[in-house]
């Protein structure tokens, strides 16, 4: 924001200067500065990532949407590892195994499901990697989009039948629904995990 101000500030001078520059030239640069304001100003305005623990439910926000579930509806909350060569790599994901997917789905939109699909379809590669031979192809499980019948007999499908799909395979490969990334964190990911395991217990 401040080099785009700047520039402005400078061409604005150098047209008084220069009075017989190029127009063309002038009218270019001064829309790439305004550009690189406008998303400059919107980034700043926007939410940042965050997660609010309460006694009864632990809920994710982002600019796009969000998500929440019940502490009583998490079943296990953990380090997403992969094994390999008969050793248990750890990686900077926490791991979220629920009980009842119906609840869960019900508070994610579509934009948010197709953001946990891409953005967590990378341990799922990795889990697969490691098997040999594996249960399924790659392919048939990142894209599986069968339509996903609720325990109340809700019929999901779309991007929301593809994250319960998802999140199937998630468990049968790496023992977890879905994967909280570290990045989005505001502490290393083994206090987050043992902060959420108090919550749990004491929802008990």
């Amino acid at each position: 924001m401040i080099f785009s101000l700047v520039a402005v500030m400078l061409l604005g001078v150098g047209v008084f200067l220069f009075p017989q520059a190029n127009g063309a030239a002038i009218a270019i640069i001064l829309i790439i500065c305004i550009t690189l304001l406008i998303v400059a100003f919107k980034q700043s305005n926007d939410t940042e990532l965050s997660f609010t623990l309460t006694f009864m439910h632990l809920q994710y926000h982002s600019p796009t949407g969000g998500w929440v579930t019940r502490w009583q509806n998490i079943s296990e909350i953990g380090p997403a590892t992969i094994s390999k060569e008969g050793w248990h790599q750890a990686l900077p994901w926490a791991g979220v195994k629920i009980k009842d997917y119906d609840e869960f789905l019900n508070t994610i939109c579509p934009r948010i499901a197709s953001e946990i699909l891409i953005e967590q379809r990378g341990l799922l590669i990795l889990a697969y990697k490691q098997l040999t031979p594996p249960p399924h192809e790659i392919e048939d499980m990142l894209f599986d989009d069968a339509h996903y019948i609720t325990s109340s007999g809700k019929r999901m499908k779309g991007l929301l039948a593809m994250l319960a799909n998802r999140m199937r395979y998630n468990r049968e490969l790496l023992g977890y629904d879905f994967f909280i990334s570290e990045d989005v964190l505001d502490r290393p990911i083994n206090d987050f995990i043992g902060l959420t395991r108090q919550y749990i217990a004491h929802s008990r």
